[in-house]
């Protein structure tokens, strides 16, 4: 077996069956095998997928393990040269998995392997390159110098911003969302740690591979990341697990340092905890005495882009919650640029709307002429979407729109 795909699942059965078509194409003509890990989802998860999916190896777990005890578990199932580890709120592109592969093969020194990330507006992911979060690198980031200087080597070496998007480059650590193992390089550095239930995991590991004698590679391919509909990054449960994600991976790997720099380290990580907290209690006490900003109900327009026969369904999907829709046929034949041809750019620049959706029918683009259409020409308020004709399930970055019913 060449590759094993680890994905971890906690109610999101959604965007993981969208994860997995994209899946379905990339490994066409691989010799991969997928496997589904289900942190004891609520959502009917587990049966969706046996009755979607029944070539997914799933593993049903009775309660929620956490996200490297997750993997850990479908990897040690596992025997392939390389072990992908992806996230369910993904989109892979039909050739993207095969490139990795073969740059894997090609440099036997490469423990580990990540990709260029885009978010739902085609705006490249900073997180697809990152440096070691020193207690330095750490405290440039934390006091802002990382976003003020962004291309600086010293300044900017967190998201490693001075780095090109459009080649090959060594870096210090792979995202969780999309990290491609060698076997070999698990084999001897170890599994991921279990002591991180969710976040820096992926850290810790690529540190670890790196000090096993293996380099960490970015490689220029493209993957959409909708970048936290796998968790809830505005409860207090995610502010808890990822400061103590933070504090567990200091005294891991700069436990060493003298209690003179250990104590303002650990303070700093305390403070900046403490401070996301109250940010986000005064922020609920907004919501819920009515202070809402003019735009945190944004009105939408659809643009379904895709073959006729798919726009009874999308209406019925997307009409039938009162949305605003707008019906243009077209295929990567017939309109090769998508929604940046003139016909729909016109259509974008004359909408009321504060946002626009685009909703691609995914039988009539491929996944890697989708992404390519927004990265070309990324605007902050035009949104990727998806039509899914064998699931009948359109999917946004906030919404699903389908007529299942479990």
């Amino acid at each position: 077996m060449k590759l094993s795909i680890v994905i971890v699942n906690y109610n999101v059965k959604y965007y993981l069956s969208q994860c997995l078509l994209s899946v379905q194409r990339a490994i066409n003509r691989l010799d991969a095998e997928v496997f589904v890990v289900d942190n004891h989802s609520s959502d009917g998860s587990v049966d969706y997928l046996r009755r979607h999916f029944p070539c997914v190896h799933v593993i049903a777990s009775t309660h929620n393990n956490g996200f490297a005890r997750a993997n850990n578990m479908a990897i040690r199932q596992s025997h392939s040269e390389y072990v992908l580890l992806l996230n369910p709120d993904t989109i892979v592109g039909e050739s993207s998995l095969k490139k990795c592969v073969e740059f894997m093969d090609s440099h036997p020194d490469a423990g580990s392997v990540g990709v260029r990330m885009t978010n739902d507006n085609g705006v490249d992911a900073r997180e697809s390159r990152r440096g070691k979060p020193s207690p330095l690198v750490a405290f440039y980031k934390m006091a802002g110098l990382c976003s003020r200087f962004p291309n600086s080597h010293r300044f900017g070496k967190y998201y490693m911003g001075y780095l090109s998007w459009d080649e090959p480059g060594m870096i210090e650590v792979v995202s969780g969302a999309f990290c491609m193992l060698r076997r070999e390089a698990l084999d001897k550095v170890g599994l991921l740690d279990e002591d991180f239930f969710m976040y820096g995991e992926d850290i810790d590991l690529s540190c670890r591979v790196m000090n096993g004698g293996y380099s960490n590679w970015y490689l220029p391919v493209r993957i959409l990341h909708y970048k936290g509909e796998s968790t809830q990054k505005s409860s207090f449960r995610y502010v808890h697990v990822f400061y103590d994600a933070m504090l567990i991976f200091f005294r891991k790997h700069y436990g060493h340092l003298s209690t003179l720099l250990a104590i303002p380290i650990k303070m700093a990580i305390y403070v900046k905890a403490t401070f996301e907290l109250v940010k986000m209690l005064i922020g609920r006490m907004k919501k819920s005495l009515g202070f809402f900003s003019p735009n945190a109900n944004p009105t939408t327009k659809y643009i379904v882009i895709g073959h006729k026969k798919a726009f009874p369904r999308c209406s019925q999907l997307l009409e039938g919650q009162e949305l605003k829709v707008e019906l243009i046929e077209g295929d990567a034949q017939t309109l090769p640029d998508g929604h940046n041809s003139a016909t729909v750019k016109e259509i974008i620049n004359n909408a009321t709307a504060q946002q626009v959706m685009i909703v691609y029918d995914t039988e009539a683009y491929t996944y890697e002429q989708i992404l390519e259409a927004f990265a070309s020409n990324p605007l902050p308020n035009v949104r990727v979407a998806t039509f899914h004709s064998a699931l009948n399930m359109i999917i946004t970055p906030t919404e699903i729109y389908t007529t299942d019913n479990q």
